[in-house]
């Protein structure tokens, strides 16, 4: 039974969609904070993470970039820019990550998992894409429909982030912090168990402190248990992972060990 685990690196730009506005330099900063606090944590527990990076904040911050691919991590692609998308993209935002991280770019994921052209993506040259949600979730997308574990289409394999069984309650970030721990782990040990991995994803920017409700917008769902309290929050979580003899691994490594698409 596998945990993936998972960190989107982008521009902090998630104000924008409450009214406020922060300059690049100051969503770059926030990121890198949490992006140094998130590998200080999984450090300290040795284990291993995927982390999909926007080529712009790559190019902000390459030593950030160079220090997760020098470790026990996957460096992916979460695009070009976060909050905006062209299909040319998906080529040019492998490019950069490549020459900066020195690692082949596998993966994929969309910025806010919005839909996207699957043939696209497999002719830019990765081998998996985790863009699917595969729940509802007002507002943004209704994946209730579709497959909920790891499938191939066109070439490509594709694996959606992890929802439960039957009711697809979701256990992407938010889920996360506003879930009683117990029934996250709840949740989550019921998934393993049906599925045999968990994928799950966070941001670097929620072990940063959100609180400033003037600043950024955020309603008090965005804001519970960031900063410090994430910090302990999510070591617990891992530390009861390991205790239920979950393995952490690499996205491309679980692929690798236990899918493979079929040649082209």
């Amino acid at each position: 039974m596998v945990i993936l685990l998972s960190f989107d690196i982008e521009e902090f730009d998630m104000p924008t969609e409450f009214g406020k506005s922060i300059s690049l330099e100051e969503q770059i900063a926030i990121s890198t904070e949490g992006t140094n606090a998130v590998l200080e944590l999984l450090a300290s527990e040795q284990i291993p993470a995927t982390f999909f990076c926007t080529a712009e904040f790559a190019l902000h911050r390459r030593k950030t970039i160079q220090r997760i691919a020098n470790g026990i991590h996957e460096v992916a692609s979460h695009g070009y820019y976060h909050s905006h998308f062209e299909v040319e993209h998906l080529a040019s935002s492998k490019k950069v990550l490549e020459d900066i991280s020195g690692q082949q770019i596998n993966g994929y994921r969309m910025a806010r998992l919005k839909p996207l052209d699957l043939q696209a993506v497999t002719d830019a040259g990765y081998t998996y894409n985790s863009s699917l949600n595969p729940t509802y979730l007002p507002g943004r997308y209704n994946n209730f429909h579709k497959q909920r574990t790891v499938f191939e289409e066109n070439g490509c394999l594709q694996l959606p982030v992890s929802v439960s069984p039957t009711l697809r309650i979701p256990l992407f970030w938010l889920a996360f912090h506003n879930f009683p721990v117990w029934y996250y782990r709840h949740l989550s040990k019921r998934t393993i168990i049906n599925d045999g991995y968990l994928n799950l994803y966070f941001h670097p920017w929620e072990f940063v402190d959100l609180n400033e409700k003037e600043k950024f917008g955020f309603p008090s769902y965005i804001r519970r248990c960031t900063g410090e309290l994430m910090k302990i929050r999510f070591k617990k979580y891992i530390q009861w992972c390991k205790a239920e003899g979950y393995q952490f691994m690499t996205i491309s490594h679980y692929l690798a060990t236990y899918h493979s698409p079929t040649p082209r």
